[in-house]
């Protein structure tokens, strides 16, 4: 299989995934970050670094934006809203953050494949992109490739991974239009200390 077809089935793979998104819980989302104070973003690994470039889009379109773990993080407080991407919803750490903010009186907003899951059962509202399966999840990569049970096109969490990234593009290009933002308005809080 060439590079281009392999591109073309993921590109199909996220496609699916993004249309079995709950509408009513993308409103909730949506609300959620309009309502919000202060967003916290929070993510371990891959599903980090897919939350830290959300926190830098919402920044760009004036929301006060933090990443959990930075130095210059501020206490959580309420009104403010922690937004979680975790692929597994297990996450100890993103448990952490998430029980520690809602003691705190903030809001906690989902991004997760399972619903069952601690974070999915925590969270005040949650957007379910379904990635991989449970069992999958639970199996070794490599078993499940020798057994010939897991595409290879998207090991690990890449399906929820690429999935999520596009959802919360998604969801800026949705709050652009609501706020009547352009993208040259979005580029002057762009970072020109780099």
């Amino acid at each position: 299989m060439t590079i281009y077809l392999k591109m073309e089935k993921i590109a199909q793979k996220i496609s699916e995934q993004c249309r079995q998104i709950e509408r009513k819980n993308i409103e909730r989302f949506l609300d959620a970050i309009i309502d919000a104070r202060r967003i916290f973003v929070a993510g371990v690994g891959r599903s980090g670094l897919i939350a830290r470039a959300f926190g830098m889009r919402l920044m760009h379109l004036g929301f006060t934006v933090y990443v959990v773990g930075e130095a210059t993080t501020p206490a959580i407080k309420p009104g403010d809203l922690l937004v979680i991407v975790s692929g597994s919803g297990q996450t100890q750490a993103m448990i952490t953050a998430m029980n520690v903010s809602r003691q705190k009186g903030a809001k906690v907003a989902a991004i997760t494949s399972f619903l069952d899951s601690p974070i999915g059962k925590g969270a005040d509202c949650v957007v379910q992109i379904k990635g991989r399966q449970a069992e999958d999840a639970a199996r070794d990569y490599m078993d499940r490739q020798l057994s010939g049970e897991y595409d290879p096109i998207t090991p690990l969490g890449t399906l929820f991974e690429l999935s999520a990234m596009v959802f919360l593009d998604a969801v800026i290009d949705e709050l652009m239009e609501r706020y009547q933002k352009s993208e040259e308005q979005l580029k002057e809080f762009h970072s020109d200390l780099e």
